[in-house]
Parts: structure tokens; sequence; C-alpha cells
């Protein structure tokens, strides 16, 4: 069930984030493994996904992958916005219960899958209608196996693939790819709630 409303529990975009001084939050923190690949809070490239996906809706009902998800809010928007089903990847088991935490804030379930985005297949991935990711081109390798993750997706047949990124240097290289082989557009994304975040939208439309 939703949370009831305390001081330490935001809201943006129809979604519940909790602050870092949340006694639930705090707590998983201090009995759980620190996540190792930066799946340690929440980034601002999830708000700027959010943002984007409030004036682009997704079909309902729709199949979802969220690559990196870390805490998982990009997850827990569609599933709550949109009815979608959505799958959560990351290959750092231990982003999973802080994203399953604020799930059950949101009341929704999210299905969880621990993998590396080179273990994926064209066959897995021509299973879901949607593929969304924010803030994972951190690295230059990253940019590099997202980038094959997109070219297996779009020939798989994935409907729509929606990154968002604050425009670091591997994010670009790869959205540059992306507009040249895959006809991808590239869209100014700029939020203020819960603060300030700036970066783009890389969009392919696969129908």
């Amino acid at each position: 069930m939703p949370s009831e409303r305390s001081p330490h529990i935001r809201e943006a975009y129809g979604v519940v984030s909790l602050s870092s001084r949340h006694p639930e939050l705090r707590r998983l923190k201090s009995q759980q493994d620190e996540p190792s690949i930066h799946g340690n809070k929440l980034w601002g490239a999830c708000y700027l996904l959010m943002d984007y996906l409030t004036e682009r809706p997704l079909e309902r009902g729709c199949k979802v992958l969220d690559l990196g998800c870390g805490w998982g809010l990009g997850a827990i928007y569609c599933a709550k916005t949109f009815g979608a089903r959505v799958t959560a990847l990351d290959a750092d088991p231990a982003v999973f219960p802080f994203l399953h935490l604020l799930a059950r804030h949101n009341g929704v379930e999210i299905t969880e899958q621990v993998k590396s985005f080179d273990q994926l297949s064209s066959d897995e991935l021509a299973e879901y209608d949607v593929i969304i990711g924010a803030d994972i081109c951190f690295w230059e390798e990253l940019a590099e196996e997202v980038q094959k993750v997109i070219d297996l997706a779009v020939n798989a047949g994935v409907g729509q693939i929606i990154l968002t990124d604050p425009q670091r240097s591997p994010f670009n290289e790869m959205a540059d790819y992306c507009v040249d082989t895959h006809y991808a557009e590239l869209f100014q994304v700029e939020v203020n709630t819960p603060r300030r975040f700036t970066g783009s939208a890389l969009v392919i439309e696969n129908r």
C-alpha cells in the first residue's frame, strides 16, 4: 500500500520517494551491502525520464524493461502511471532491496532481474514493447555495452527505446551513433521538481 505522508517522504510526478533520513531507508542502508555500481541513490536523470513520459505517455499495460535500474524510480513510474508490466534489470543485486522498498511505498510490484547488459539476448529483448534507462552511460565501457543492447533491441523489434542522461560524454557519443544509425531523436529536458535537473532524452521509435 502507498505510504502515509511524513517529513521524509517526497512526491514528484505522482511517484513517492524517500529522503536519506527516512527511518526505513536508513535501516535498510545499515542492513544491506552498499550498491557497488553507483546504485546508491536516486539520480536526476530519473526525473528527466518521468518528465519526458509525462508529455509523451506510454501505452497502458505495455511491457517495459528498465536497463540499469538502480533504485528503480523510472520502473516504478511506468508501473504506477501506465499500468506497465515492468522488469527492472541491474548487474548489482544490492540495488533491489531499495527498489522494492520504494515500490512498496508506491503500491506497485516490479520484477527484478540481476544481469549485465552484455548478457542480454535478442530473443529476450524481443519480449518488451519499451526499453527505458536513466543515466546508464557514465563510463565509456558502459556506453559501448548500451549501444550493443540498442542494436539488438532495434533488430529484435522493440517498439520504443527512451534513455535520459545529464549529457555525459560517453552518452553523447553513443547518442550520435544512434541518431546516425537508428534515426534516433535527441530532446533537451529540464525539470525543476524535486530540484533542477537538465539533460537529454534519446528516443528511438521503431514502430
